[in-house]
C-alpha cells in the first residue's frame, strides 16, 4: 500500500515534493523515521527519542502506517503489543534524513552531536559525506547542471498541451 496525494488537489505548483511533504513534512514524521531506523520500535522508545506529545506521535504513526511507510509487527501476545518497522518506502527516506543531518551539521549546529560512519569492510571507517551522484552516468550533480523538464503528467497538471514546446521549460 502507499499513499497517493493527487497533485492537482495540492496548492501551488503541482510536484512530488509537495505531495511528499503532505506525508512527511511535519517534524514528527521524519523524527519517527529516524528513531525506527536507530532500532527504537516500541511506542515508548519512539516517544522518548522524538520528544513528541503522545497524541501527536500516535496520529503521526497511524498516518505513516496507513501510507505504507511504517508497518506494525506484533512482538507480544499477552498483552498484545506491536512494534513499528520501516517498510521499503520508509527505508527510502533514510538518504533524506542523512541529507538533512549533513545540511544541519554545516548550517545549523554549532558542533555536530552525532556522526554517521561508513565502515563496510575493506577500507577504513570514515564519516559519511554523501553527495548527489547521477546513477546513470556516475557524475556528481549540482544545481547548475540540472534541467527541469515537464513530463506528460506535469504538462497536464500545468494545463499545457501534451506536445512539448521549447518555450515551456
Amino acid at each position: 500500500m502507499h499513499a497517493h496525494y493527487p497533485l492537482a488537489d495540492l496548492p501551488g505548483r503541482p510536484c512530488s515534493i509537495a505531495a511528499s511533504l503532505e506525508l512527511v513534512g511535519e517534524r514528527w514524521a521524519l523524527l519517527v523515521i529516524r528513531e525506527i531506523s536507530l532500532g527504537n520500535h516500541r511506542f515508548s522508545e519512539i516517544a522518548r527519542g522524538t520528544g513528541a506529545p503522545r497524541d501527536r506521535l500516535s496520529a503521526r504513526l497511524t498516518a505513516l502506517v496507513s501510507a505504507g511507510v511504517v508497518e506494525k509487527r506484533p512482538y507480544s501476545d499477552a498483552p498484545p503489543r506491536s512494534g513499528y518497522h520501516l517498510t521499503e518506502s520508509g527505508r527510502d527516506l533514510l538518504p533524506v534524513l542523512q541529507a538533512l543531518l549533513q545540511w544541519g551539521d554545516r548550517w545549523v549546529a554549532d558542533a555536530p552531536p552525532v556522526e554517521l560512519h561508513h565502515s563496510p569492510g575493506p577500507h577504513a571507517d570514515h564519516v559519511v559525506d554523501a553527495a548527489w551522484i547521477c546513477r546513470t552516468c556516475g557524475e556528481p550533480v549540482n544545481a547548475s547542471r540540472v534541467q527541469r523538464v515537464l513530463t506528460p503528467a506535469g504538462r497536464a497538471l500545468s494545463g499545457l498541451p501534451l506536445e512539448e514546446d521549447d518555450d515551456d521549460r
